[in-house]
């Protein structure tokens, strides 16, 4: 069905067991756990609209992390980042979550959009068409891929693909590329500045099998991997209403797809909360920090605080959907917990199935993953994530 189910199916056995061997051989300093015992819970934090909206820490957020960081500055129960975004390094979110929360945040406690694509080895050696923004080539690399080639990189060397914007073509016809390799699949790692070009030189890419200097006369079908983060079709920032998400820019490629082929656009792995992989990610990061911070109990609770219905609260039912037919793992539970900080608004009709005709609320969620209205119901609904950090201590017997 889904690329979702079938890449969870067949990488989240594996990632387990990968990140159980991380913690137990990780190498880190050990500390203390102090009076409070173990923690058997741990925390998964979205960050826009969660802790921050842009550029600005949301109040909230700082008066969450006065009761989850011990005198020390160090924090008394496993907390993950687990953020859509991916047009950052992970060591530069880390660096921007410090300042903004006022503690220590390690580049390992950070999970981008595209960090589980670390598990996709069978194209680290290809050579990759990357699409998105900020340090492309330096994620692209980070993630295990060899061999990247960018839009901007493309688009120099075939300046006659690109020609929406009148002030960008070409004003001579340059002599035709034969030296170009050829592509072997495509990164989507987040939202692109120049969409046209980009939905351009993707469908180029696709169409031409990897050789955009020639033209073929039927489209191949299966066409080259795919892997893409993020189906956020709709994040939050300052503005008051919710901005356009790469979501939006996979549904704008599938459309010119499906017009152009009369196929579908298929993925080779499409990850990002909600997808089951991401989860099982900060699962075994989870695992890591408890080993290293020398705490033996293990993480059985997890809860996840997040703004947006179709990838925060969607994504952590699944994952709990996931839990209760595991065979193997620490984790028992995956609680959603929704804040109403961001883009969700208590002000806003429930969810509900979408309905014929138009009629009910439109479904925001990828194509890829169907739709079970029971999965965007929260286990709690809070304020803020003050609000959710004091009902899960409360819950799990700590000291408020």
């Amino acid at each position: 069905m889904a690329a979702l189910g079938e890449a969870a199916a067949r990488w989240a056995p594996g990632l387990w067991r990968r990140a159980a061997r991380a913690a137990a051989g990780f190498g880190g300093r050990r500390f203390a756990s102090g009076s409070q015992s173990p923690p058997t819970f741990g925390f998964l934090l979205d960050i826009d609209g969660v802790l921050v909206r842009g550029h600005q820490v949301i109040p909230a957020a700082r008066e969450a992390f006065r009761r989850l960081v011990d005198p020390q500055g160090q924090l008394r129960v496993p907390v993950v980042f687990v953020t859509n975004a991916g047009n950052v390094l992970q060591r530069s979110k880390a660096q921007e979550l410090s300042a903004l929360l006022g503690f220590q945040v390690e580049p390992d406690q950070v999970i981008l959009s595209h960090s589980p694509m670390k598990l996709f080895s069978q194209h680290h050696d290809k050579r990759m068409l990357v699409s998105g923004q900020g340090p492309l080539v330096e994620n692209a690399r980070a993630l295990g891929f060899k061999h990247v080639v960018t839009v901007d990189e493309l688009r120099a060397a075939f300046p006659v693909l690109d020609m929406v914007d009148l002030q960008r073509r070409p004003k001579t016809t340059p002599l035709p590329r034969n030296d170009f390799p050829a592509i072997e699949g495509v990164l989507l790692l987040g939202e692109p500045v120049r969409w046209e070009t980009s939905l351009q030189l993707i469908m180029d890419i696709l169409l031409s099998d990897g050789n955009p200097g020639t033209g073929l006369a039927t489209a191949p079908y299966p066409h080259l991997p795919v892997l893409a983060s993020n189906t956020d079709l709709l994040w939050m920032a300052e503005a008051k209403m919710p901005r356009f998400g790469h979501g939006t820019f996979l549904l704008c490629l599938e459309a010119v797809y499906r017009k152009v082929t009369g196929r579908e656009l298929c993925y080779a792995g499409l990850m990002g909360k909600p997808s089951l992989l991401t989860y099982q990610y900060a699962e075994g990061l989870l695992a890591r920090q408890a080993a290293r911070r020398g705490w033996a109990a293990p993480i059985r609770s997890l809860y996840a605080v997040g703004d947006n219905p179709m990838s925060d609260i969607y994504g952590a039912n699944l994952f709990h959907q996931h839990l209760q037919t595991r065979q193997e793992g620490a984790a028992r539970s995956c609680a959603a917990i929704l804040v109403c900080t961001g883009v969700y608004s208590p002000r806003a009709r429930g969810p509900a199935a979408p309905a014929l005709g138009g009629e009910g609320p439109p479904f925001h969620g990828h194509r890829d993953l169907g739709f079970n209205p029971g999965l965007l119901q929260a286990a709690h609904v809070v304020s803020d994530v003050h609000e959710a950090v004091r009902l899960v201590l409360g819950k799990e017997g700590w000291t408020l």
